[in-house]
């Protein structure tokens, strides 16, 4: 029998929206952040602090982490979820503009939608995920706007690591499932733990941090926002829907952070809204609507019923 591909419900759309608010000020909490503090030291505190933030809250609800050999897996998820894209996209961040790489990273639900279907057993590829795809990235790009392409053949190696970070967070998507039956906080407890182990040695041979200059506040608490809300908070929302949909749905949230982004903007910073946003939004929802099925396959009964 041909196993079910997940769905999502309200709880797992109404996750995704809140992890994509907690996703959505990550560029700008980085951006501000490698400003004075190296790429991938930034991405240690991330995690790090993430990290001793979630441990506590494992002691406090009595959960157990992983032992011995259990961490082999969880070493990987850390690295292919936490310390490669983290250095990948802070370190393009000193070459490119935010907006860019959130296009970039926008494709990952488009690698996720192929690896998915050659890795997997019940995510299969389809032509309407394919198609809610390619328009969901339509999407992102209008909403970001054509300015932010004005870097595209400028430091190239910085727009392909952007690229990289977004096939890193497709493997992490399939490879995750593994986890789907443990608690949430331990599996974002385990992953933030393995990713700071695999990032300690790194900073202290490259960046060597005891020689760089204390960051102002700005910076501070711009890693403080990184590491608590849009980490150790936002990881225990992704393995839930992780555990609940899957890897295809729940990278849908790389389509929906432009649209966080813009509200901040608006809301913070007194930003004004664009016509070409509206049409990019609409192209987003039109996506999300492909990708999920539902409409589509209520609109067919629909048509049949009165035909």
């Amino acid at each position: 029998m041909q196993a079910l591909s997940p769905r999502m419900g309200g709880t797992e759309w109404s996750l995704l929206l809140i992890l994509s608010l907690l996703w959505g000020g990550s560029f700008l909490f980085a951006k501000v952040a490698v400003g004075e503090v190296p790429p991938v030291t930034v991405a240690f505190l991330r995690v790090s602090i993430a990290a001793l933030t979630l441990y506590v809250l494992v002691r406090a609800m009595g959960l157990t982490m992983p032992r011995g050999a259990e961490w082999g897996p969880f070493l990987v998820l850390g690295a292919v979820n936490n310390a490669v894209p983290f250095s990948l996209i802070f370190w393009g961040l000193t070459e490119v503009s935010s907006g860019l790489a959130a296009i970039l990273n926008a494709a990952t639900p488009l690698f996720t939608v192929l690896l998915a279907h050659v890795l997997t057993r019940d995510e299969r590829l389809t032509a309407a995920k394919l198609f809610g795809v390619l328009i969901g990235l339509a999407g992102v790009a209008v909403l970001i706007g054509v300015d932010a392409l004005d870097g595209v053949g400028l430091a190239v190696f910085a727009q392909l690591a952007c690229v990289a970070a977004a096939v890193s967070y497709a493997f992490a998507g399939i490879w995750g499932r593994r986890f789907s039956g443990q608690p949430p906080m331990v599996v974002a407890a385990g992953q933030v733990t393995a990713s700071s182990v695999l990032l300690l040695p790194i900073v202290l041979a490259v960046d060597m941090p005891w020689r760089q200059a204390m960051p102002s506040g700005t910076a501070v608490a711009s890693i403080l926002g990184l590491a608590v809300v849009s980490t150790a908070l936002a990881y225990v929302i992704y393995f839930r829907i992780l555990r609940a949909a899957g890897a295809t749905n729940l990278l849908l949230v790389t389509f929906l952070i432009p649209i966080s982004a813009l509200a901040f903007g608006v809301m913070l910073l007194g930003e004004t809204v664009r016509p070409d946003d509206f049409l990019g939004m609409a192209l987003i929802g039109i996506g999300l609507a492909a990708i999920d099925g539902r409409p589509a396959a209520l609109l067919t009964r629909r048509l049949g019923i009165s035909g």
